[in-house]
């Protein structure tokens, strides 16, 4: 059930500072300043965290190193070109160092995004000495975000290539805007921003349904964080400490944090290894064909010909075959390869909707390249009954029927009278 109008005001009141006269070290300062919640001291026991001051004032800072990020060894040296090439295309040379790689994630007070929302907890990693080096800002009031927001711009302008897992749709549109809200702290721009939600959903969005983060790191990396704290109970627990609440549930959210940008550096340097060989590192056709739809997209048509042919070796399940067959089809036929394109065609044949195109497709191919009437009006006629059987089982939605019907019942009937005049005219001399 959704927040009721009034638990939105409790919300908002958290938020709303106390206020008390300015103390040092902040006479510097106009105004007042918020006392911070009761229980930050023993959170930073907890935790084994410190205050940081900068200009506008203090936050809460934590810093760990891990041996490794979860399930994959960080890159060593340059990034291979090809991966690169295809995670992203015309990217600036910072992109092939991975010392230029910021890993950021965020926990805020609302999961949808908007003004009203704050990022109360950033956190940030990049590869150190053979692991991964994580810092956590938090915000123990909302008088602390101008403070914590310079922190994160210093880390951003120390590492310039941005990596998120959705941070292009949530958390750094979420960022950019509060940057712009201070309207004193220039909001960083990085010199690339790569997603990695992106390139997961190509790679195993078929396999395992959800491309939630903790859902890949136990299905593709191998690594189960364990018990973790639910996101949306997280905004609440955050507006709990600000209304004096005890500091204790806050812990999970920090331990939360940092497997989010553990397994983020995990899945990137999976996907790097993936990408650069996936002949090798492909655990199975699936993933070979979330690869060739890469390829295929990024104009690499010869790799992404060659791995659709090697995840249909692989038997890849029915429906994704199809998928397979219709993309290899269509890159053959782009290089001329008709013999090829046809036998992938001839694959497809059937009443799902891969193999009514391929009804066509072929169709079109013997009228006008095999000069094939007989033939191409078998298969419209063929295709005209699959399609019956398609409508009767349920398998396409009425106006698709509607569709191929028209196109199938006008192609047969201009097929009908070239081969008619044809025998009319007699074989030429």
């Amino acid at each position: 059930m959704g927040a009721t109008t009034a638990d939105r005001f409790d919300r908002l009141a958290a938020l709303k500072p106390a206020r008390r006269r300015i103390p040092e070290p902040f006479a510097n300062l106009r105004g007042t300043v918020p006392d911070i919640p009761p229980g930050s001291q023993r959170l930073a026991e907890l935790l084994g965290a410190a205050p940081s001051r900068n200009r506008f004032g203090e936050y809460l800072a934590l810093r760990r190193w891990f041996a490794d990020a979860i399930g994959c060894e960080p890159p060593d040296g340059t990034i291979d070109p090809e991966a690169l090439a295809l995670l992203a295309p015309n990217a600036p040379n910072d992109v092939a160092d991975p010392a230029q790689w910021l890993f950021l994630d965020t926990e805020t007070t609302g999961l949808a995004g908007g003004t009203g929302t704050y990022p109360f907890l950033v956190g940030i990693a990049w590869w150190d000495a053979g692991g991964l080096e994580i810092e956590q800002f938090f915000m123990r009031d909302h008088s602390e975000e101008h403070s914590l927001l310079v922190a994160l711009a210093e880390r951003m302008a120390e590492r310039r290539v941005l990596v998120t897992f959705n941070g292009k749709s949530f958390d750094w549109p979420l960022l950019e805007t509060r940057f712009r809200m201070t309207r004193a702290i220039r909001v960083p721009a990085p010199r690339a921003h790569l997603d990695f939600l992106h390139p997961a959903r190509n790679l195993w969005r078929l396999r395992l349904g959800s491309v939630r983060l903790p859902q890949l790191e136990r299905q593709v990396l191998g690594w189960d964080r364990g018990i973790d704290v639910m996101s949306e109970l997280i905004p609440t627990i955050y507006f709990d400490f600000l209304r004096g609440g005890p500091p204790e549930p806050l812990v999970p959210i920090f331990y939360h944090n940092q497997m989010d940008l553990r397994g983020l550096a995990g899945l990137a340097a999976h996907t790097l290894c993936l990408l650069a060989d996936p002949e090798s590192r492909g655990t199975d056709a699936l993933e070979l064909f979330g690869v060739s739809r890469i390829c295929e997209r990024r104009g690499k048509a010869a790799r992404a010909r060659k791995l659709y042919s090697r995840s249909l070796a692989s038997e890849l399940p029915e429906d994704t075959g199809r998928l397979a067959r219709k993309s290899l089809a269509r890159l053959a036929r782009r290089d001329g390869d008709l013999a090829l394109a046809c036998e992938m065609w001839t694959a497809m044949l059937g009443a799902s909707r891969e193999g009514l195109e391929a009804y066509e497709a072929l169709a079109i191919h013997y009228e006008r390249r095999a000069r094939d009437l007989q033939n191409a009006v078998k298969l419209v006629r063929e295709a005209l009954v699959e399609l019956r059987r398609a409508n009767r089982l349920g398998l396409l939605v009425a106006a698709l029927h509607t569709r191929y019907r028209a196109r199938f019942e006008r192609r047969l009937a201009r097929l009908e009278r070239k081969l008619s005049q044809t025998r009319l005219d007699g074989p030429r001399a």
